[in-house]
């Protein structure tokens, strides 16, 4: 499979730059896989493809501000680091940005509390990135020392960083946000419970990989990196039950997708409690064991949330989707309008 096949053309005033005010006042393209019809709807419209006794399985992993500036010791040169994944308590696997950041480089990434916070390089990781050996655990001082990481494609500045938070978001831990869920509102939340909607939830750390372009000619040699997935006992309990009654399990974002797939990769699909790494790169060919509907924002081309969704719905589907949203001018990616797939 090419890469190049999951390749688009976008106008570059097609990426958004500002969340939508209010929330919820995102544009929605509705996707029937059945019928291969397309919607133009607005975001608060989703509640009449709602029934009651679907399942909404949202991400509720929390942006962190994973964004620091340090200085090399003793030279003083300037260095840019951006957290991706914790390791253990005191590691973490960062991108770094500087010259000649080279294994043994010591770090000085801030003052807080009376002492300066340092780290040393202690490996290049596999990615290209770095791991690092802080001093101290550095989680408690990133609200202080550290700044919110908006994509590179987003050039205005972000006044209020709650803006890049879904309103459930509530474990800190990703370096970006489940984008599809920006669009909910508490009231819209409501209104979807009163129409007899479950809400679940599930956790899924994102990591910058999630968003990196494959660069690779074929798919299948693209590595996908892991992130930090839980699906505990009571919510699999659940969704299990519900999926016994025939009721639908709608995804809410690409991350929900694979952490609910990642935890049903056993004996007939049925969801299993997860607490670990997940590996799982979806795409076309894949066979979902989990998931009967979808919503989503529009991606990057080449990436591999544009393979999963070109998995659920066909390359074809989603290529002419992607086709009418240009000719509509939908606002693209984070920031951008939603898609639900039915």
């Amino acid at each position: 499979m090419l890469t190049s096949t999951f390749d688009y053309d976008l106008p570059e005033e097609l990426i958004a730059q500002y969340p939508a005010v209010p929330r919820d006042t995102s544009r929605l393209l509705v996707v029937e896989r059945a019928t291969g019809s397309l919607y133009h709807q607005r975001f608060p419209d989703i509640l009449s493809h709602l029934h009651a006794g679907d399942v909404l399985v949202v991400n509720e992993t929390r942006v962190i501000p994973a964004r620091l500036q340090a200085h090399k010791v003793p030279t003083g040169g300037k260095v840019e680091l951006l957290l991706l994944s914790r390791r253990d308590r005191l590691h973490w696997e960062a991108l770094v940005k500087g010259r000649r950041v080279r294994v043994g480089q010591r770090l000085a990434i801030g003052r807080t509390e009376g002492h300066t916070l340092g780290a040393t390089v202690e490996a290049i990781t596999d990615s290209g990135g770095r791991l690092l050996r802080l001093d101290d655990p550095i989680d408690d001082h990133l609200d202080q020392l550290g700044t919110t990481p908006l994509p590179p494609y987003i050039h205005a500045h972000l006044d209020n960083p709650d803006r890049y938070q879904t309103v459930y978001a509530r474990v800190k831990g990703s370096v970006a946000a489940p984008t599809a869920g920006l669009h909910w509102t508490p009231e819209l939340i409501n209104q979807a419970s009163e129409h007899g909607v479950q809400w679940e939830t599930v956790l899924l750390h994102i990591g910058l990989d999630t968003f990196r372009p494959v660069h690779e000619e074929r798919v299948e040699d693209h590595e996908i990196h892991t992130e930090y997935c839980r699906l505990d006992p009571a919510t699999a309990k659940r969704i299990n039950q519900a999926r016994a009654e025939g009721r639908r399990i709608i995804a809410v974002g690409t991350t929900s997708v694979r952490a609910l797939e990642s935890a049903a990769r056993g004996p007939a699909g049925k969801l299993q409690p997860l607490d670990g790494p997940t590996d799982l790169f979806i795409r076309p060919g894949y066979t979902f064991r989990a998931v009967d509907a979808l919503l989503t924002n529009f991606h990057l081309p080449r990436s591999t949330l544009l393979m999963l969704v070109s998995a659920f719905a066909s390359t074809e589907l989603i290529r002419r989707a992607y086709e009418e949203a240009v000719r509509e001018r939908y606002r693209f990616y984070s920031f951008g309008d939603a898609m639900l797939i039915l």
